[in-house]
Parts: C-alpha cells; sequence; structure tokens
C-alpha cells in the first residue's frame, strides 16, 4: 500500500510539472560564451597620413549587409564545403554585419583619406558613398589548422556625378590559434583587420586614378 501511495505522489508530481511548463535542473548544460569581432590597432607609423591638399570630402558609408545565412549572432563553422552549420552555446554579442559598421568607420577615419566618415543616415552632403554587402564571417575545419575566413564585397560610388566607380570583393583566411570558437574568433579578428586595410588601399587607388581598371 505505501509503494502504491508513493508512486501516486510521483505521478502527481510529475503531472503538475507538465501542468506549470516547469523545468527540471539539467547539469549538464554548457554555459553560453559571447564574443566581439573586433579588429587589431595598427602599429603606429605604418598609416602615413595623407596632405590636407590629398584629402577626401565627406564619404557616407552605407549600412552593411550579410549573406545569406549570416545575419544572425549565431556563430558559423565549417565541416565540409557548402554546409554552414552553428556553434551551440557560442555567440557573437550582435550579427556580424552589425558589428562590421563601426569597425568599418574606424578603419576609413584612420586611413586619412577623408576629410569626414558619417554612417548611413545622414543629413550631410556626401561626395562618395561606400557599401559592403556579402559578408561571410566564418570557422573552416577543412584542414588543419582550422581558419577562419572574412569574405566580403565593396562599392564605391561618386555622388556628385552619380556614377559608380568600381565594386570589388575582399576574402581572407587566417589561421586558429587552437581549435575552438575561441581559437575561430582570435582569427576573425585578424582576417578582419587584413580585409579592411585591404579595402582602404583598393578606395585609394581608386580615387587615384579617377575610378579607372584599378577599380
Amino acid at each position: 500500500m505505501a509503494d502504491l501511495y508513493a508512486r501516486s505522489r510521483l505521478m502527481v508530481v510529475l503531472a503538475a510539472c507538465t501542468l506549470t511548463a516547469c523545468v527540471l535542473p539539467r547539469p549538464t548544460d554548457s554555459p553560453v560564451h559571447t564574443f566581439v569581432l573586433t579588429t587589431e590597432e595598427p602599429e603606429r607609423g605604418l598609416v602615413a597620413p595623407l596632405s590636407r591638399a590629398n584629402t577626401q570630402g565627406v564619404l557616407l558609408v552605407g549600412v552593411p549587409q550579410a549573406a545569406a545565412g549570416f545575419e544572425q549572432p549565431r556563430m558559423a563553422y565549417l565541416e565540409r564545403p557548402s554546409e554552414v552549420n552553428y556553434y551551440a552555446t557560442h555567440f557573437w554579442v550582435d550579427a556580424p554585419s552589425r558589428m562590421l559598421a563601426p569597425l568599418l568607420i574606424r578603419a576609413l577615419e584612420q586611413s586619412g583619406y577623408w576629410r569626414v566618415v558619417v554612417p548611413m543616415p545622414s543629413a550631410l552632403r556626401a561626395d562618395h558613398q561606400l557599401d559592403v554587402s556579402g559578408l561571410v564571417v566564418q570557422q573552416e575545419f577543412l584542414q588543419k589548422p582550422s581558419q577562419s575566413r572574412v569574405r566580403l564585397r565593396a562599392q564605391l560610388t561618386d555622388l556628385k556625378t552619380q556614377r559608380v566607380m568600381g565594386a570589388r570583393s575582399f576574402d581572407r583566411l587566417e589561421p586558429a590559434p587552437s581549435e575552438d570558437a575561441y581559437g575561430g574568433v582570435l582569427a576573425a579578428n585578424r582576417a578582419m583587420s587584413a580585409v579592411l586595410a585591404a579595402v582602404n588601399d583598393w578606395i585609394a587607388g581608386c580615387l587615384r586614378e579617377g575610378g579607372k581598371e584599378v577599380c
């Protein structure tokens, strides 16, 4: 009789849990880790400032757009080509495209090419506009050590003439120092630094050549 009574009480407790949506603790749950996408600061003296005579006007920077599947804070990785997976407990603090915006603006300001760099939307009348699309940030376990890839497409437009001066895709792979999400983050930060430096160099070439073949 006592055994029957105990089993009856257990059934009542389980039923109550079901009705109230209570969740039993799971000690095996892993903690959630969040990471910031950033860039390495350039060493002093590596960025040569332009003379005031060579400085351009106002650059308007559009809102960076992500490639399909990368619009979210989930951290992406590949174990075989074309198959995107996401870490279960490791996330970016925000979508990479939104974290890119301030990094891009800071890199453009540090280049010394522009009098003012402003993000869209802005009431300030601009001379040129830079748009970034197709952003991909992913860790690739296709070889050892794994690598992190940053890929994007940039387009520079002369707003005075409404002419696209040029467009180019940028792609950088950096080896990860460890075979985990944190190693992927460190490699992604290095890759992002290299891509933004390449974008600045490309823009400088476009401006020097007036949007000819170099763009």
